[in-house]
Formats: structure tokens, C-alpha cells, sequence
């Protein structure tokens, strides 16, 4: 039983659709790097991340939401996912990290997970079909993913193992699904390269013009092709897309800032106050004004982007 660990600290550094190797039980890899690729991707196995540092914005299946450093996201078999850093000043010497696992689901042999004791941690890869995300670990479950070592075969497969145990016994408060349901939502290899330079062009444009019609020509189709495929794709339009990186921003600027909300509106490229103000309310349940009054009545942890129909 081998496990492969490489640390990665080259400055671009991407993978797309990663199997585990055939050598190796389960693959440890180590991000450090000044900003992740923002590469759509997925895997016919597991994969477990610790944001170690980061901040910024993410796509799983087909929602959009912010993460933040001390998270831990869990995604199945299939599950498309792509992480984007927020900007950063030039010269910045801010670095994104991450230390990420994957497996397959006999890594440990057939049926391993079927026993009794072991009943929770299948459910739990039941449930990363749509997406994990741990909102609040303990400090515990983040030390075991810094333990992992070349050359301790043994020692990383029991490790890996506590960290799943963990992770399953976590309280329904802690975990949160991040699509509706990933199984109306396949990639095909060829969706992956179309969808990372749309989901690009809306990250770096969303605070201006975003149009379907420049959007189409980076996907090399015409426009009516192009907002019938993405809907079938990702079973929503492109304005609809648009409007929820432009929502997920204004939370961020809402808990992280005194900026008032009509130049949060602006900022985020909504034109006019009354339609942020409605399409806020649909994404988020409540009115930005309202949004912001909660926050700052908990006094908590800034909240996570609300998916569409929860």
C-alpha cells in the first residue's frame, strides 16, 4: 500500500481531472503558491481540502459562493469545482495554500467502508456528491492534514482515516451541501476548458459589462448556442450566473466594509439600486440592509453565499 505525498511550491502550478496514480492508496499534495489557478476540474475519485490561506471566490457544480482560509471542502466523483483567489496588490507577497487529498473509494480495498464501525464516513462520501463544506472544524481535524510525511505509508493511511472520521461526526450545524443536487449536473472533459474561460471572463469583468454575447465568442459559438448550452450545462442562464459572482462580492463588501450600499451596488456592476436590491433578496433571503444589520448583530463569522433554493 503506497501513498504518494508531493509538496508543490512552483508559483503556477494547475491540474485538471487528477486520477489517483495506480502505485498509490491515496495521493497528498501540498498548494503553496502565490494564487490558485482558477482551473474547472473534477475527479473520479474524493478529494479533501484544507484552505490553509486564502480567501476568494468558488464554483462547485453549479453554484457560486466565497471561501475563506480554515475551511475544509469535501467533493465527490464528478463534482466540477474551481477555486479563484481575490485579487491582490502587484508585489503582494500574499501566497495561497492548501493541502489537498485524494482517493478513490476502495483505496483501502472493496467494500472496506461497508462495515459497521465505518458506516458514517460512507455516508459522508454519500453526501460529497454534492459538495461539503466544513465550517467549523476543530483544530484538531486541521493539525492531522500538517502530519502527513513521505515514507510513513502506514502512519498517512491511519491518518487520513481519523480525518474522515472527524469530519463524519461533525454536528448538521457545521456542514453545509453546496450544490442542490450534483446529479443533475455532468462534465464532459471538453465542458471543463469552456466553462473555466467564462467562469474567468465573468470574475474579471462582473464590476463592468458582462455580456452573453462575448461570453459566447470565448466558448466559440454563437449566442443563442452558446446560452442554450450553458443553461443545459449548468441549469441556469447566464444572467442568473453573472448575478450570483456580482451577490457573493456585495456579501463580502457588506460584512467587510462600512461602504454604503448604493456604491456596493455599483461596485459589484448592478446599474441600478431597486434590481440589486431584489436580486439580493433572492439569493441571500434578505435585503442587503438587512444582511448587514445580521452580521453585525451575531458578531459572528462572515456567513457563506447562500445557493440558490436553500
Amino acid at each position: 500500500m503506497k501513498v504518494s505525498y508531493r509538496p508543490v511550491s512552483t508559483p503556477e502550478v494547475s491540474y485538471r481531472h487528477i486520477s489517483t496514480p495506480e502505485e498509490a492508496s491515496f495521493v497528498v499534495k501540498e498548494f503553496c503558491q502565490p494564487r490558485f489557478t482558477n482551473t474547472f476540474h473534477f475527479h473520479h475519485g474524493y478529494e479533501l481540502i484544507l484552505i490553509v490561506k486564502s480567501a476568494g471566490r468558488m464554483y462547485a457544480g453549479n453554484k457560486v459562493m466565497n471561501y475563506h482560509e480554515g475551511e475544509i471542502y469535501m467533493f465527490g466523483p464528478g463534482l466540477v469545482h474551481c477555486f479563484c483567489n481575490n485579487s491582490t496588490p502587484v508585489g503582494s507577497d500574499e501566497i495561497a495554500h492548501a493541502i489537498i487529498i485524494q482517493f478513490t473509494e476502495d483505496f483501502i480495498g472493496k467494500d472496506f467502508f461497508d462495515n459497521l464501525e465505518l458506516r458514517k464516513i460512507k455516508e459522508l462520501m454519500q453526501l460529497s456528491e454534492y459538495g461539503i463544506k466544513f465550517k467549523q472544524t476543530s483544530s484538531n481535524v486541521d493539525s492531522l492534514f500538517f502530519q502527513f510525511r513521505a515514507n510513513q505509508q502506514m502512519k498517512n493511511l491511519i491518518l487520513l482515516l481519523q480525518i474522515l472520521d472527524e469530519l463524519s461526526f461533525r454536528s448538521n450545524e457545521s456542514v453545509q451541501l453546496l450544490t442542490d443536487d450534483s446529479r443533475k449536473i455532468r462534465y464532459k472533459d471538453a465542458d471543463s476548458k469552456k466553462l473555466e474561460s467564462i467562469f474567468k471572463y465573468v470574475l474579471e469583468n462582473y464590476n463592468n459589462q458582462v455580456d452573453s454575447k462575448s461570453a459566447a465568442s470565448l466558448a466559440c459559438m454563437n449566442e443563442a448556442a452558446f446560452c442554450r448550452y450553458f443553461k443545459k450545462r449548468t441549469t441556469k442562464t447566464f444572467s442568473q450566473f453573472v448575478n450570483e459572482i456580482r451577490i457573493s462580492h456585495a456579501t463580502k463588501l457588506l460584512i467587510g466594509t462600512d461602504t454604503g450600499i448604493s456604491e456596493i451596488c455599483y461596485a459589484c456592476g448592478f446599474d441600478n439600486i431597486s434590481y440589486f436590491n431584489r436580486q439580493f433578496k433572492i439569493y441571500q433571503g434578505k435585503s442587503p440592509r438587512e444582511y448587514r444589520k445580521a452580521f453585525e448583530e451575531s458578531n459572528a463569522v462572515a456567513p457563506s453565499f447562500r445557493p440558490t433554493g436553500e
